[in-house]
């Protein structure tokens, strides 16, 4: 079937993988792609047979257009776009800590706009994104843009009262998991593993135990009692990791970057 017209402003990865994710089941009357380097929007025409365009061309001629630019970005495109949004476009927003209402004062126009926090897995299609609608947003709005994000892995509806939390959890969740990989492949590299069986026996113990979660549908503290036994190895090792402060750690660092995408909103 096809859709109305598609419109990219920022070209970059996460761009890329909503693109690759939708264009595989949707087909657009026309696909246009904006972006400050010619490379990038050279790829996406080459990829996915868009048309290069400005800001100015992109927001006039598409109907649902996803601003994926750097929060800082946010007003300078929208001001140089101003005259040719109008309540008939559907504006996605990616970008972290600019809330709807922001972006509804810079246009000062009754425009549809739609608030996303994907994350970096929706480049394999395993993504975990959110949305939240603006003042103007009706449930057809958010009906289109969760239909995108599922075909690049799962979404949810939420206020957007909740929209800094979910960047600290979801949307900068995937880089705590690589730092856990990462320290826990170099602790196996310590204890005399080579490097190949290191990386094979820690990603297959994630995943592994990631399915054991979602397929039993227990608490995480369950499955991790029937892990450890009494004077054992494991609660020795729990041990270590509480008395490092993992526990404090997690919550500090999801504190700051919750904290961190207020400040890019206000500044």
């Amino acid at each position: 079937m096809v859709a109305e017209k598609l419109g990219i402003i920022g070209c970059g990865k996460m761009a890329y993988a909503l693109l690759k994710g939708i264009s595989q089941e949707t087909s657009y009357g026309a696909i246009y792609a904006c972006d400050i380097s010619s490379e990038r929007t050279h790829l996406f025409a080459q990829e996915f047979n868009a048309i290069p365009a400005t800001p100015t061309e992109l927001v006039a001629n598409a109907d649902l257009i996803i601003l994926a630019v750097k929060p800082g970005q946010i007003k300078g495109v929208l001001a140089e776009t101003n005259d040719h949004w109008d309540e008939g476009k559907l504006l996605v927003s990616i970008a972290a800590g600019i809330s709807t209402r922001m972006i509804e004062m810079e246009l000062a126009k009754p425009v549809p706009v739609v608030r996303v926090m994907p994350n970096t897995p929706c480049l394999i299609g395993e993504g975990a994104s959110a949305l939240a609608a603006g003042r103007y947003a009706r449930t057809a709005d958010l009906d289109i843009v969760q239909t995108i994000l599922n075909k690049v892995g799962l979404s949810i509806i939420i206020d957007e009262i909740y929209m800094d939390a979910v960047t600290a959890v979801s949307g900068s969740g995937p880089a705590y998991v690589f730092l856990v990989v990462e320290a826990m492949m170099d602790a196996a590299l310590y204890l005399g593993l080579n490097s190949d069986m290191a990386r094979l026996l820690v990603l297959q113990t994630l995943k592994g135990s990631i399915s054991m979660l979602e397929q039993t549908g227990e608490h995480p503290t369950v499955l991790k009692a029937q892990v450890t036994s009494p004077g054992g190895t494991t609660i020795a090792g729990l041990r270590e990791l509480e008395a490092g402060g993992i526990r404090e750690a997690f919550f500090a660092a999801m504190e700051r970057a919750c904290q961190r995408s207020r400040e890019l909103g206000k500044h």
